[in-house]
């Protein structure tokens, strides 16, 4: 009766410590990247193709990143953009804000809604 007892203490211990544990990941999965979209586009019209590209990564209050790659001949320009709350400070281009909409449309699991 004795070691049952004991094993039944340890047993409690251990759902604690894994209750405790789930709590601090729930609240770190809010800020998580639980959001994807991305758009490819040509940013000059009859010459080259879809290697441009904006890309939203965002957390469960659609906050997050917006990337942007412009591609050409010439070279390769990179710029990010901070988003809060789906929307940022700074002025987005047409192919950002589509991809910020795409990436509200997934839901934590990155399958469409």
């Amino acid at each position: 009766m004795k070691e049952v007892l004991k094993e039944l203490k340890s047993l409690g211990d251990n759902l604690n410590r894994v209750s405790t544990d789930l709590e601090i990941i729930k609240k770190l999965q809010n800020t998580s990247v639980q959001k994807v979209g991305i758009v490819r586009f040509n940013p000059f019209r009859g010459v080259g193709g879809d290697q441009s590209f904006s890309l939203a990564l965002l957390d469960k209050s659609n906050s997050g990143v917006v990337i942007t790659s412009l591609y050409a001949r010439e070279g390769n320009r990179v710029y990010g953009k901070p988003i809060k709350e789906g929307n940022s400070e700074y002025t987005l281009s047409e192919e950002e804000k589509k991809a910020i909409e795409e990436s509200k449309k997934t839901n934590g699991d990155g399958k469409k809604q």
